[in-house]
């Protein structure tokens, strides 16, 4: 435990104002008419970094022939238009987000042609642009949601530092093992009800309170073994369990705002949240192989490096509260 405290040290203090998790992303929906006119519905989260811009890039060829209408309705914003690409179409050509490694989130892109086949792709920061092809295999879906959730749960400090968190508070390998898959049952749950509409909660509250959970879990780390641990310190499970409700709806940000596939609504959610479990298994065990290696230095630490990194980690949260907070404002 005292090496997972030199870890939660090190990434607590290493950590940055910008490490925010990350947006959720946006969607690019095309939606091809028998008379060869695309329908555009590009829709993006209402919340963005400073200085950040997404913008849908269509084929050259394709030309707007309706202004574009703007809504915004709770946290995205939607904007439909509708463009000519014909004769050449749009299967087969290379069409992508601007911007994406900027505002740190995925783009989904969809495309329903005329004779009721759907294409889908990801795209990413590595892979701004896509050339859309043959409509996507099942094998396709679940590659693509896979590879989003394992992608979406490491690119999001928060959550991993609430992960991280949970492992010093449990202490032995049995109560670790319990408490995470508390955690993973929590945040199930509510990924799979708010992804399929059933329960729709705002993300900008989300994210406050997801903050709020690590400030609090970092004042239970800071007690310490003197003043005893409380009734969250005695059962780390529940805890995991109950954040891991609500931390669930920050995972469903990464759909809701995005939607599911039509006819792959089962296969897009399971896939998406078998990602978040394989990312968040393989963040902890690189931090046990880490705790392994680094044990041999563990004690050289003064004894007020032992709380430095509860207090490190409540400081970003606070942090973390105070930027999410303000996003709230008019």
């Amino acid at each position: 435990m005292k090496t997972l405290a030199i870890l939660m040290l090190a990434i607590a203090l290493s950590s940055s104002p910008a490490w925010a998790h990350p947006l959720s992303p946006a969607l690019l929906d095309l939606r091809e008419s028998v008379d060869g006119l695309v329908h555009v519905t590009w829709k993006v989260s209402a919340l963005r970094l400073p200085g950040t811009d997404l913008r849908p890039e269509l084929p050259a060829h394709c030309r707007s022939v309706s202004e574009a209408a703007e809504e915004e309705a709770g946290d995205s914003i939607t904007t439909e238009w509708t463009v000519d690409c014909r004769p050449r179409g749009v299967v087969g050509q290379r069409l992508g987000v601007e911007g994406l490694a900027a505002a740190r989130t995925d783009a989904l892109i969809r495309l329903a042609l005329a004779d009721g086949r759907v294409v889908q792709a990801v795209a990413r920061a590595s892979e701004p642009f896509v050339v859309i092809q043959a409509p996507a295999r099942p094998a396709t879906v679940v590659t693509g949601y896979l590879k989003l959730g394992f992608e979406h749960i490491l690119s999001g400090p928060d959550h991993l530092l609430f992960v991280f968190g949970l492992l010093l508070l449990a202490g032995g390998l049995w109560r670790v093992l319990e408490t995470i898959t508390a955690f993973t049952i929590g945040h199930s749950i509510t990924l799979t009800l708010a992804a399929l509409g059933v329960s729709k909660v705002p993300s900008a509250p989300v994210e406050v309170a997801i903050a709020v959970t690590i400030y609090v879990l970092a004042v239970e780390l800071a007690r310490g073994p003197v003043r005893g641990p409380t009734l969250l310190g005695r059962f780390p499970w529940a805890m995991a369990f109950g954040f891991g409700l609500l931390h669930g709806f920050g995972f469903a940000g990464a759909l809701r705002e995005a939607g599911l596939p039509a006819g792959d609504v089962p296969r897009a959610l399971f896939s998406f949240n078998v990602g978040i479990e394989l990312g968040q298994l393989a963040f902890v065990l690189c931090v046990l192989a880490a705790t392994r290696t680094l044990r041999d230095v563990t004690g050289r630490l003064p004894v007020w490096a032992e709380k430095a990194p509860a207090y490190a980690i409540g400081s970003i949260a606070v942090l973390w509260c105070c930027q999410r907070a303000a996003l709230l404002l008019p």
